[in-house]
């Protein structure tokens, strides 16, 4: 079996706050690990899996401009597929590499036209208005 599995409300120094899942690692340190959620005095909230003490897996990450990432993480960063919806509207569901857009994906501007291409670090060579017919 692996290690036992705690569920704590905690409040980091910096006033940062968790509720959810950890363990205790060998040296008696608790880590984030499984469920939880996480949230900051300035309105971020992180809702989803932790590993290793950080963003891992499946989660929401809200920011209080508007701005929404919703899908896969690793170490903390947007890495996967993922849809981000930014504060004015405009959205891009598609692949991500550390944060950066990159990849196949579609961005639906804030006309809601969508355009479908390749993302290469926010760029988007050759970018196709996808038209509904």
């Amino acid at each position: 079996a692996g290690p036992e599995v705690y569920r704590i409300s905690f409040v980091f120094p910096n006033n940062d706050k968790y509720d959810g899942e950890c363990i205790r690692t060998p040296d008696g340190a608790l880590e984030r690990h499984g469920d939880g959620v996480h949230t900051t005095p300035n309105g971020i909230t992180y809702t989803g899996n932790w590993k290793n003490d950080k963003m891992n897996g499946i989660g929401r990450l809200e920011h209080p401009s508007g701005a929404v990432y919703e899908g896969e993480f690793k170490d903390n960063m947007f890495h996967g597929l993922g849809t981000y919806s930014f504060p004015n509207g405009a959205k891009y569901i598609g692949n991500f590499n550390e944060n950066k857009l990159e990849g196949e994906g579609e961005f639906i501007d804030t006309q809601g036209l969508e355009w479908s291409g390749t993302f290469h670090y926010t760029a988007a060579p050759g970018l196709k208005l996808k038209l509904e017919m």
